[in-house]
């Protein structure tokens, strides 16, 4: 009785390779379809560029604003006080270190104090100052490390061919430029989320 059990079972499984068969080229045949449909379509997009490369738009990432408080591998808060004085403090309610982060450009930003009304600069000797008028000196370039931290440098000064970042050392006092490094954890910084 066994002997029939299995006859009669394997007669019946006999066909699922047909079926398995016709399903798979069935499905290949509509994925195929599928991608050529596609492949028209960012043909048709693409052409548009006369380079052979894509074009992109960033213009939403202009006129971005962020109100943040920095605070930076050191355990500071980047403050920009009344006088314009960039340093750092431990007090997490310092109204000082309240930031508006305005994008100016792709991955070039403007940060300003909100209570003080000063401009983040560096200057081309690498000195961290605060500007009461939007210049040059206040372009810097955001970048998100590895680590997560962001890193700010100044979008138009360099030192030997070296980009020059805003950090702030083990005592929360800021330090030039040149001698900074992108890998210097004392340039790297935590945006806080402050809510309007």
């Amino acid at each position: 009785m066994w002997k029939w059990i299995l006859t009669h079972g394997a007669s019946a499984f006999s066909h699922l390779p047909y079926f398995l068969l016709l399903f798979l080229v069935y499905s290949w045949s509509v994925t195929c379809n599928d991608i050529d449909r596609g492949m028209l379509s960012l043909e048709v997009t693409n052409s548009s560029s006369s380079a052979g490369r894509h074009v992109r738009s960033y213009n939403h990432l202009q006129g971005d604003v962020r109100w943040r408080k920095l605070f930076s591998f050191t355990k500071y808060f980047l403050t920009i006080d009344r006088n314009g004085k960039v340093n750092g403090t431990k007090k997490e309610n310092c109204p000082y270190s309240v930031l508006e982060i305005t994008s100016v450009d792709v991955g070039v930003v403007a940060v300003k104090a909100i209570k003080s009304n000063f401009y983040l600069a560096m200057n081309k000797k690498g000195k961290i100052y605060g500007s009461k008028e939007f210049n040059n000196d206040c372009k810097l370039k955001e970048r998100i490390e590895e680590n997560g931290y962001n890193t700010y440098s100044s979008f138009n000064w360099k030192h030997n061919g070296r980009q020059m970042f805003v950090a702030l050392n083990g005592k929360g006092a800021p330090k030039r430029g040149q001698r900074t490094r992108r890998k210097n954890t004392s340039a790297h910084f935590l945006p806080i989320v402050v809510l309007s």
